[in-house]
């Protein structure tokens, strides 16, 4: 039996939350009027976080700054987002999906994959577990969502993606030819404003297309990323839903930026930063990781992630480093950054041996004394700098990178002479 995996995303979540709160008030409804949910208008987080349905009408989009907006629709009524009410509407809802199964992985506040297979007897169809559980939803708590139906959790996505709200669409691998294909390549999952800039010059311009590539030449203009794309375009995906407390085996760090992050160098400063807290922590607990996520907010409040193992499994600083530049690279799609963070999973003790197969064993022996010289130079040093830092703080140490940030600032801000 093939699995059978839902992706349950909340129609406008923000807009849709807040809208019930007023309801209970007695005031109307502001899915209902031209409506935005965002910041102040004179803050840096003065952006479009949600909107309603007539405020799209006026063009308004998710992600623009509230003044355009309101230069759209001058009429638009403007709330301030609520994000300790928005993790009660996420609480209530995860609690009715676990009425269901355990078996839910959330991927943010207002959405999540649903492994359908365990309980797949007791429906006559997916669909009408999926129509069941979408109007109980209505119902009970008050708001909408779309559900996509399929056999991987990329898939799934995709479908719930389409017509909205309040709607269910399967997305099965025999529905791809019809129903994903054709769409502009921007509507692929993973596909960011850079990636469609690039597969557009090549003449890219559906999904369909993009599957019919060639993935050599497509990894030779957008490296793995045009070989996961042209993966994701053929309905190519992990069927694997992964539990919270199986997420919960890992280590991780994230960080709120005080400024947007818009170059690829100010980006990977904070990896670097994020990967030294993962590394240390991970030695610390005498703990190797054999995966390694990065995850994105952009400044728009949209989060994505990708996730990568990491063979040999390891804790050194440098290695987390360079996993999670990549895995940035592969996502990052140019929009100013808000948070970035890494954490390490599938963790393992540190002298727990390495398994290898024959491939890898020949590649060990080819490896010279000098580059096992520069692992262990890497070691003692990562070893070095925790026992600084340990004794004398954090900010004991510091890699060249951050101090040449540090000079600049004090350029820019240099203290009165008196």
């Amino acid at each position: 039996m093939r699995h059978i995996i839902f992706h349950i995303d909340v129609n406008s979540a923000y807009l849709s939350w807040t809208a019930i709160e007023y309801l209970k008030r007695g005031e109307e409804d502001l899915r209902g009027i031209p409506c935005i949910i965002g910041g102040d208008k004179k803050s840096r987080h003065g952006v479009v976080l949600a909107k309603s349905i007539p405020a799209k009408a006026y063009g308004v989009r998710t992600g623009e700054p509230v003044v355009s907006a309101f230069r759209k629709c001058p009429m638009l009524r403007l709330e301030p987002p609520d994000h300790k009410m928005y993790a009660r509407y996420s609480k209530r809802l995860m609690e009715l999906l676990k009425s269901y199964t355990p078996d839910i992985e959330q991927l943010s506040i207002d959405e999540c994959f649903l492994d359908f297979t365990g309980i797949a007897h007791r429906f006559s169809t997916p669909i009408d577990a999926a129509f069941e559980i979408k109007n109980r939803i209505r119902e009970e708590l008050g708001f909408t969502v779309n559900i996509g139906i399929s056999t991987n959790k990329l898939l799934a996505k995709m479908a719930s993606d389409f017509q909205k709200p309040d709607r269910v669409h399967t997305l099965f691998p025999e529905e791809i030819r019809d129903k994903m294909w054709p769409l502009d390549i921007s509507e692929l999952y993973m596909a960011g404003r850079a990636s469609v800039e690039v597969l557009r010059k090549l003449e890219i311009r559906t999904i369909g297309e993009l599957a019919r590539s060639d993935p050599d030449y497509l990894e030779i203009h957008l490296k793995s990323h045009g070989r996961l794309l042209w993966e994701f375009a053929n309905g190519r995906g992990d069927d694997i839903v992964k539990a919270v407390g199986e997420e919960a085996k890992g280590i991780g760090n994230s960080t709120t930026l005080s400024e947007d992050a818009k170059t690829e160098e100010e980006a990977k400063k904070v990896l670097l930063m994020l990967a030294q807290s993962v590394g240390r922590r991970l030695r610390k607990a005498g703990k190797k990781a054999g995966s390694i996520t990065v995850e994105i907010r952009y400044a728009t409040f949209r989060n994505v992630s990708h996730q990568m193992q990491v063979t040999p499994s390891a804790q050194s600083d440098t290695i987390l480093y360079q996993r999670a530049c990549e895995l940035f690279e592969e996502l990052w799609d140019g929009t100013p950054i808000r948070l970035l963070g890494i954490r390490a999973s599938r963790l393992e003790e540190e002298s727990a041996p390495q398994q290898m197969n024959l491939f890898d064993y020949l590649e060990e022996v080819r490896e010279t004394k000098n580059e096992r010289k520069q692992d262990q130079k890497h070691r003692k040093l990562d070893r070095a700098l925790d026992e600084i830092r340990k004794k004398f703080g954090d900010d004991a140490v510091m890699r060249a990178a951050f101090l040449k940030k540090q000079e600049k600032k004090e350029e820019k801000d240099p203290q009165d002479q008196g």
